[in-house]
């Protein structure tokens, strides 16, 4: 294939346009196979350029959708806005039509979501550039009526909730040496979080203690509960919140989905600022968890850009304000040591190298006060972390919907197996959990090493590794996209499996499955798996926040979340025969039991023997969905690594190993940016220009793009990352050439 030349890649303007005036005639020998590849051969090609090729480049995918559309059920891309192709026309069709799309049929639950119209709406009236600042404002707003309401501990003497604990952590941070914070009153809310949350309450003391010194007076303010320092309380959770989570979640929807549309930037952050289970917990029941999601989410953008030393450094000051972030251990850990084997002995060592240093540098500046020679002793650096591991708090506390609460109905573990024990079978069960997705990367990366290769591809070959080698030292790696489905994967076998979980902890595996949410489209697998899991995750806090005076907060934020992102749990169950998907007929089924439940806690009262009756039915309806989410991970961990791996994909049509040319793939189609696209136009093909009309849309009369019918013209398989980012669509005969 010849690359188009310079000399065609701009059109002339219209008045000097002479095209010919052959009309476009199409040859026999066109044909389709597979049912969504297109291979176009036409007798001639007359252009004003000798060239008689044209080469159409498909288009750049984000990285969540990059490497498995067909494994993952995710629409094709048009050619020219990589937008996922809608039918000619859906407004006929009934919301819950069973669409086929590139082989696969997609479920549409809601062709439009309130969020969606809502984003539309601006765009088209010119407030594309206010959005954001409109989205935040209106967010802020439902932070601060949400914080009018109860919280965790209101008026419950002697030990009130997290709320008490929060503030008694500023002023015992505030009054006391460092090397108290950790053994002080540990009978009345010890601090038993990384220092990073210490020091962050101590800021806040700090701030207090300026404004009114009575919020944090050291004893005697326990229990304090004025208008004004409530006030105080909630604005703390806000301002962490828009400093930290909300510039994350902002850049990750740019990132992430850089590829995609504004609209589809716009509404990412919009879905993910409204998450209707943080805001409960964080504005209502009261905690900081924003700051460390947002830290992770930090990380994640950082090792998109190929900032993998701030990426790693901004992970470990999650874990340094809260060790629940060890749920994401795993899978940041594999991701970074992947692209260390990735990258080869050379630049992976050196790399490894560095996040070393990184990593312990910043886990000794969180540690430092407790370390020589700026404590009296070795030993109080045992005072942090004895406090932040309470294994001496049992197995669970409260009704959690994991594997041990859930089976606890039957087998009671803490009757029959001493602590100890649970503890080694807890962790056990937690590592076999997590384990297929560090595999699954970790074989991946070892697949995709390009520092292999250079030996059997030649030396034109040998410098494009060398120079690929230095490239992909500094940017995303072939695995970047399975680390969502990791983080996933990871966090859900914590919240599983292991020992002392919280309800509230279904937060972390929550968060990177809402990252994936964010840019699905409506019916996709991805969407309907995002939409039962928040709505399940709120479900499962239903008597933590109950107990916290929250159940009018509960419904009305399902209630607003569901019709931002354009899912009816009621209509959904009223389509559950014939049912289009497993999920959907499992969606529908959850949402039943959820609502019967509803209906009927009120009704009937639990007998004495069994107090515990309806959160012990919440765990059960509850837990089976996690388990799901859970394999599901595993299975999308799987397909992802095998579209980026499998065997249809080590070798090259003409029989070059795949990983010889694998890293050089994206800065070759960076290189090589030809203004034509093939596009097929009823019975003609036009040769579209993606110069000046890049951003406008353009027309198109057929569900399939050119980039998606013509995939097997290029290859045997579509899942290769080298052909879809190289390849194009090869156009032989007469194209009549135009500008749309």
């Amino acid at each position: 294939m010849v690359d188009v030349p310079d000399s065609i890649s701009h059109f002339p303007s219209k008045s000097s346009r002479k095209f010919p005036s052959q009309s476009f005639t199409r040859s026999s020998s066109t044909s389709t196979s597979a049912g969504n590849s297109l291979v176009i051969n036409t007798s001639n090609i007359h252009l004003q350029s000798s060239s008689s090729q044209i080469i159409a480049p498909i288009p750049r995918r984000p990285f969540l959708e990059s490497d498995a559309s067909s494994w993952l059920h995710t629409p094709p891309l048009s050619p020219v806005s990589s937008r996922g192709i809608s039918p000619t026309s859906t407004r006929a069709l009934s919301p819950y039509t069973s669409l086929a799309g590139n082989g696969h049929e997609r479920l549409s639950i809601s062709d439009s979501g309130m969020g969606r119209r809502w984003i539309r709406w601006s765009h088209k009236r010119g407030m594309r550039t206010s959005l954001v600042v409109l989205i935040f404002l209106a967010s802020v707003f439902l932070k601060l009526c949400l914080g009018v309401g109860s919280y965790s501990g209101q008026n419950t003497p002697p030990m009130y909730g997290d709320y008490e604990a929060q503030r008694h952590w500023m002023e015992i941070t505030f009054h006391l040496p460092i090397h108290e914070w950790y053994s002080y009153d540990l009978h009345y809310w010890g601090l038993d979080y990384p220092p990073l949350t210490a020091y962050v309450s101590w800021l806040c003391g700090a701030v207090a203690n300026i404004i009114n010194p009575t919020w944090i007076a050291l004893h005697s303010s326990r229990g304090i509960e004025t208008v004004s320092s409530k006030l105080f309380m909630r604005l703390t959770v806000i301002i962490f919140d828009a400093l930290i989570y909300v510039p994350a979640v902002l850049v990750f929807s740019q990132t992430w989905y850089g590829a995609r549309s504004r609209r589809t930037q716009d509404l990412a952050f919009l879905m993910l600022i409204l998450q209707p289970a943080l805001f409960l917990i964080d504005f209502g029941h009261f905690q900081y968890n924003s700051v460390m999601l947002g830290l992770t989410i930090m990380a994640i953008n950082f090792f998109a850009t190929g900032h993998d030393l701030l990426g790693a450094a901004s992970f470990v000051l999650s874990l340094g304000f809260k060790q629940m972030a060890l749920y994401y251990a795993p899978a940041v850990g594999t991701y970074l040591l992947a692209k260390c084997v990735f990258l080869g002995p050379t630049d992976g060592s050196r790399l490894f190298v560095r996040l070393g240093c990184t990593t312990v540098a910043t886990f000794i500046l969180l540690f430092l006060p407790w370390i020589p020679p700026f404590s009296t002793s070795p030993a109080l650096i045992l005072d942090p972390i004895s406090r932040i591991f309470p294994f001496a708090r049992g197995l669970f506390e409260d009704k959690v919907a994991n594997f041990w609460c859930a089976s606890n109905v039957v087998i009671k573990w803490k009757t029959w197996i001493a602590q100890e024990m649970l503890v080694k079978v807890a962790a056990v069960l937690t590592l076999l959990g997590f384990l297929p997705s560090v595999i699954v990367m970790g074989k991946t990366a070892w697949e995709l090493k390009v520092w292999n290769g250079s030996a059997e591809t030649g030396s034109n070959s040998n410098e494009h590794t060398q120079n690929s080698n230095q490239e992909e030292s500094s940017s995303h790696t072939p695995i970047l996209s399975l680390l969502p489905y990791a983080l996933i994967n990871s966090s859900m076998s914590f919240f599983l499996f292991s020992f002392q979980v919280h309800e509230k902890t279904i937060l972390l595996p929550l968060m990177p499955l809402m990252l994936l949410f964010a840019g699905a489209t409506p019916g996709s697998e991805v969407y309907s798996w995002g939409a039962l899991g928040s709505n399940v995750a709120v479900f499962s806090m239903w008597p933590l926040l109950q107990k916290d005076g929250l159940a009018l907060p509960y419904f009305a934020l399902l209630v607003l979340w569901n019709r931002v992102i354009g899912h009816n749990p009621i209509r959904l169950i009223s389509t559950a025969f014939p049912f289009n998907s497993l999920v959907h007929l499992f969606s529908a089924a959850v949402y039943t039991a959820i609502i019967f439940l509803h209906l009927l806690e009120p009704l009937i009262t639990p007998p004495a023997r069994y107090p515990d009756l309806f959160p012990v039915l919440n765990v059960l309806v509850s837990t089976p969905v996690f388990v799901c989410l859970w394999l599901w991970s595993i299975k999308c961990c799987i397909q992802v690594g095998w579209a980026r791996s499998g065997p249809s994909d080590l070798v090259k049509p003409d029989g070059e190993p795949r990983h010889a040319k694998l890293s050089t793939a994206a800065s070759d189609a960076s290189q090589r940016r030809p203004s034509f696209i093939a596009k097929p136009q009823g019975d003609r093909t036009r040769a579209i220009s993606l110069g000046p009309a890049q951003g406008k849309r353009l027309r198109r009369s057929s569900t399939h793009s050119a980039a998606g019918s013509a995939s097997s013209a290029i290859g045997p398989s579509p899942s290769s990352l080298s052909r879809r980012t190289t390849g194009g669509i090869l156009v032989e005969g007469h194209v009549e050439a135009s500008s749309q």
